[in-house]
């Protein structure tokens, strides 16, 4: 190498360093304003100072956010995809500059903007509009050119409405007033979906990279493999388990994939599994990972403002269909693993099956102790120190936490999971890494027990992740006596802070993506708002579906795949339940079935992670195939086969929303409704399979598909032979309110006119709550609704705003002056369980007909 070569290398490595500590510097300053807005730091500041400081409205927040996010994407990403740049070329410098910019000019100016709102001048529309294309080219970038595309097409749509087809045309709209509606007001850019992630998203997202850096994700892959790889086919079960384990960190299929498919895929060929199937059961695991609660992927956060629910009732909501997609595919695992009779691993200690079932038991039994304890405790100390009980409470978490530190140190310290040779020991492998359960336990306490909101309990559960960051090195070198001098001791500090500085930056730039997504997603939600699209949609699905709503949740399946190939799920989820989740709960309605708004939600949600391992683009698949050395297209279509599971659960769900836990009214319902559901996803496994007890015959197959769908919809059959609901005459109503019990839906057939003069019949539902009289007319006013007598008709007077009877307006667009028709009420029947009782027999039959087969072929091979 010549001298000016070697001075011009030299001078790149410096100029590329000088980059890069930029950029984290950024990134780092981005994770600090998201923990300052997120905390109540700002309040007792301005509190001490006698007047405001650093507290920001949600405006000002989200366009920080938005100028976080664009100035990272335009630097961290370069223009074209394949180029590797030694440097960040100069007009990508200045391209990030002006998109934060314009991004920040909100903020800048919210004052001046606020006093001029709906009359914006030439330098306002002149920065939106220059906003709206860097944060189009930032996306791009980002996250590659469909997003783009699709933002790109609505605002043509909204510009160019009067060229349009008949069936969607507009009226259109002009330049300034699509520059401002999107990108000066909170319709558009700055809307909801960007303000969830400020808000929440950010903060979860930096949760799961802290965790990862502090060594959780290897201590739950390690955990899985101790639990379950001595079983047959044990380390893809052990994957499966390690997904769901990791969903909590990353909420990324793609990210579960790379984490702990680098070490489970080679795991599952040892012993046995084809590349393409090792792969398969990988993607399969962590697409199901961003459905796992509590840290979901990025669109659950999105719900709580959508649906208008807490995100306790979202995880509810998650839990039950989560938990039986996981158990099926761990079946599944299992089957394979029969058909091909694989070996199973040496575990690391033998012990009988008596001593495995007394130490489970054990464990539950002291899991439910130490959680009455913690939570009488709790309430204890709170009542007998009143405000100091914080500071009590936050003694006593870091008393556990170095009780756990120190009981950690008296077994071997955890390798890398890529460093396992052999099945570790399950006990030993607890009890090493308990300490990283804390802070997940205290997101879950803030969020269950204290009901704060998901920002602020993220904001507490970072704090004391960041706190076992910063003392766990330092603690387990001194409680080791790996470092006992003060130098020795700083040294492993410093370490740990390095940890903590590498989390908080891999959590910014792992909300470049977000941030971006949910910002342009936000033009396809603005021109909804300006150009009425939505109704449009509501006509035309219906023309297509024939008014009927199963081929219209098959229409809104097909574009959630179709959007996901290049979408990321966040922003699928928000252009797809902006779109179709209206029409679905309008044909529901007009079909006489009263869909709840979270369930359309909920099955969005599903069939946008799903297009993550759909063929031809499976970002997932491509990333498992890469590790397997299989075909990524084989990868992906073998990857969907095990998540047929996880697709019809959507269906199932729709249709019966006990499996979303909605009204159940006891117990015992509850325990029924978990064991159906398990039972009936196995028999689904088994079925598509081909194979459970042995291999099925023809008609073995449909029969479990019969048990299956009976089990996952009782309600079908009987509704055939019973009706579903009496009906009664509207004068009844109050009557009707009166009798039917808390929490109870009161249907009602109602008729009038919509907003574009159109008359529909439709069917809507209204919850009730308990009053101290019990009267009919008092919970209907209770609930917002009141009525008026028109002669014989019975019209809506009102619906209170801020009661449940608002969203019978906001989900179905009923408003006062429509007409009440009838009154339906629940029909006194037969349960619907009973119908558990003849599945159960035929499912009886297959299983004796299997063994039959199964102990003739055992006495042949004898």
């Amino acid at each position: 190498m010549t001298a000016d070569a070697a001075e011009a290398a030299s001078a790149s490595a410096t100029e590329r360093g000088r980059a890069r500590r930029l950029v984290a510097a950024v990134a780092l300053v981005w994770a600090a304003f998201q923990l300052w807005f997120s905390s109540p730091l700002p309040f007792l500041v301005s509190e001490l100072l006698g007047f405001s400081f650093g507290i920001f409205n949600n405006t000002e927040a989200r366009s920080i956010h938005l100028a976080f996010a664009v100035f990272l994407a335009f630097v961290v990403f370069p223009a074209r995809r394949r180029a590797r740049a030694e440097r960040v070329p100069l007009p990508d410098w200045a391209l990030a500059f002006v998109a934060a910019g314009a991004a920040a000019y909100l903020f800048l100016f919210y004052e001046h903007l606020a006093l001029r709102a709906g009359n914006a001048n030439t330098v306002d529309v002149t920065v939106a509009i220059i906003g709206i294309v860097a944060l189009l080219e930032a996306t791009r970038r980002a996250l590659g050119p469909p997003l783009t595309v699709v933002a790109s097409l609505f605002l043509a749509y909204t510009l160019l409405g009067q060229w349009m087809p008949d069936v969607i045309a507009h009226k259109g709209q002009s330049l300034t007033k699509v520059a401002q509606h999107q990108w000066l007001t909170t319709e558009g850019v700055f809307g909801i979906a960007l303000g969830v992630s400020t808000d929440f998203v950010f903060l979860f997202v930096l949760f799961g990279a802290l965790l990862e850096c502090a060594g959780a994700g290897n201590y739950f892959i390690r955990l899985a493999f101790a639990g379950l790889g001595h079983l047959r086919g044990g380390p893809a079960k052990a994957s499966v388990v390690a997904s769901a384990a990791t969903g909590v960190i990353s909420g990324s299929s793609i990210a579960n994939v790379a984490t702990t498919g680098v070490f489970t895929i080679p795991l599952m060929k040892k012993v046995g599994f084809p590349a393409t199937k090792a792969g398969a059961v990988e993607v399969a695991s962590s697409t199901n990972g961003q459905l796992t609660p509590p840290v979901m992927g990025a669109a659950a956060f999105l719900m709580i403002e959508y649906v208008g629910i807490s995100y306790i009732e979202v995880i509810k909501h998650a839990m039950l269909p989560a938990l039986i997609s996981y158990l099926a595919l761990v079946y599944i695992v299992h089957l394979e693993a029969c058909k091909a009779n694989m070996a199973r691993l040496a575990p690391a200690a033998r012990s009988s099956l008596a001593r495995r079932l007394a130490a489970f038991a054990f464990v539950v039994l002291a899991l439910c102790v130490i959680g009455a304890g913690v939570y009488y405790g709790t309430a204890a100390i709170q009542t007998a120190f009143g405000a100091a009980a914080p500071y009590v409470l936050a003694l006593l978490l870091v008393g556990a936490y170095l009780g756990l530190l120190s009981w950690a140190t008296r077994v071997p310290e955890l390798p890398q999971a890529q460093e396992m040779d052999t099945l570790p020991r399950f006990g030993e492998t607890a009890q090493a890494g308990l300490h990283y359960v804390l802070p997940i336990a205290v997101l879950m306490w803030c969020l269950v027990v204290e009901r704060f909101s998901p920002g602020l309990a993220a904001f507490w559960a970072t704090v004391c992740l960041v706190f076992i960051v910063l003392t766990e090195r330092p603690l387990l070198a001194f409680l080791r006596q790996r470092a006992t001098g003060a130098d020795a001791l700083w040294k492993e500090f410093r370490r740990g802070f390095g940890d903590l500085v590498r989390g908080l930056i891999a959590g910014a730039r792992n909300m470049i993506g977000i941030g971006v997504a949910t910002a342009t997603a936000g033009v396809v939600v603005g021109t909804i708002t300006l150009t009425g699209i939505g109704q449009v949609m509501v006509e035309f699905v219906e023309l297509i579906s024939g008014g009927h709503l199963l081929p219209a949740l098959l229409f809104t399946a097909m574009i959630c795949i179709v959007l996901g190939m290049g979408l990321p799920t966040t922003a699928n989820y928000i252009v797809v339940s902006s779109l179709m989740a209206p029409v679905v709960v309008a044909l529901g309605a007009a079909n006489g079935l009263v869909v709840p708004l979270v369930a359309i939600h909920m099955f969005v949600f599903y069939f946008g992670i799903l297009a993550d391992d759909t063929p031809p683009v499976g970002l997932a698949a491509f990333a498992a195939a890469a590790i397997s050395g299989a075909d990524p297209i084989r990868t992906g279509v073998q990857g969907f086969v095990y998540d047929i599971r996880t697709a019809v659960l959507p269906f199932m769900f729709i249709f019966n929303t006990q499996l979303l836990l909605i009204g159940i009214g006891s117990a015992a319902e509850f325990a029924l409704v978990v064991a159906s559901a398990v039972c009936a996803m196995l028999m689904f496994a088994a079925a598509t399979q081909g194979y459970w007890l042995v291999k099925s015959r023809w008609w073995e197959t449909a029969a479990l598909l019969l048990v299956a769908f009976s089990l996952f919809r009782p309600g079908f059959w009987w509704d055939q032979v019973y009706p579903r609901y009496d009906t009664s005459a509207p004068q009844a109503l109050a009557q009707a309110a009166e009798k039917l019990a808390s929490g109870e839906l009161l249907r009602l057939r109602v008729r009038g006119e919509t907003i574009d003069g159109k008359e529909r019949t439709t069917t809507v539902a209204l919850p009730l709550a308990a009053v101290a009289s019990g009267d009919g007319g008092e919970r209907l006013q209770a609930a917002g609704l009141t009525v008026r007598n028109e002669g014989e008709r019975v019209v809506i007077d009102n619906l209170l705003f801020g009661t449940p009877a608002e969203r019978l307006r906001q989900d179905f667009g009923v408003d006062f002056g429509w007409e009440i028709l009838a009154v339906e009420t629940p029909a006194k029947r037969p349960a619907k369980q009973w119908v558990y009782l003849p599945a159960l027999a035929l499912l009886g039959l297959v299983a004796w007909a299997q063994l039959r087969r199964r102990r003739k072929s055992t006495l042949a091979a004898a």
